[in-house]
């Protein structure tokens, strides 16, 4: 497989999570900084890639008002990264998905140029800064068959379909790009710096 450019990649911020660490809030609603977090993840992704799609489960409406969105086959069920990504690989313009979640905003604005230079003929890469980032990766549309297999069974692990599928992992130095907020506390912390 040839590297993919900007020009060959579809966004997916993953948006469709219950919020529990946020006491139910819809996290990629939630204000940080003056936007939603959304907005600062989608500022930093749009210029890495061609198109971009929001996977949510609720507040479809507001979402829509930055991109399209996809909602997992029973939004109800909250079914996991894997139901938002599988829901999206079958309407991609482009072969390749550039995935992150709704509450990375200081995802670096070269995190896809850097995750397809490291894919080397895999069908995946997915992001280390000190720890596995798998929900910052780069797939082949060519992964669903193996998606629908996980989804089907009892391992729902995004690592674990990563792995199935012979994800490559991608070293970057910097791993201040890949702090998230997942709790209420996190993010009153993160703005009073």
């Amino acid at each position: 497989m040839a590297i993919p450019t900007c020009a060959d990649l579809t966004g997916l911020i993953l948006a469709g999570g219950r919020g529990r660490r946020m006491a139910g809030a819809d996290k990629g609603l939630v204000l940080w900084q003056g936007a939603p977090l959304l907005v600062h993840v989608l500022r930093r992704l749009q210029p890495q890639v061609a198109q971009v799609l929001i996977s949510a489960n609720r507040n479809l409406e507001r979402y829509r008002a930055w991109a399209p969105v996809v909602a997992d086959a029973d939004p109800a069920a909250f079914d996991g990264p894997l139901a938002g990504i599988g829901a999206a690989l079958p309407l991609l313009a482009h072969d390749w998905l550039a995935i992150v979640p709704c509450d990375l905003p200081h995802l670096p604005t070269d995190a896809f140029a850097r995750l397809a230079a490291g894919l080397r003929g895999a069908p995946a890469a997915h992001a280390v800064a000190g720890e596995r980032h798998t929900l910052v990766c780069l797939v082949h549309r060519s992964a669903a068959e193996e998606l629908a297999a996980r989804r089907a069974g009892d391992d729902r692990r995004v690592h674990g379909w990563l792995a199935a599928i012979g994800s490559r992992p991608v070293p970057f130095a910097d791993s201040a790009g890949f702090a998230n907020f997942n709790t209420a506390a996190e993010l009153d912390a993160a703005e009073r710096r």
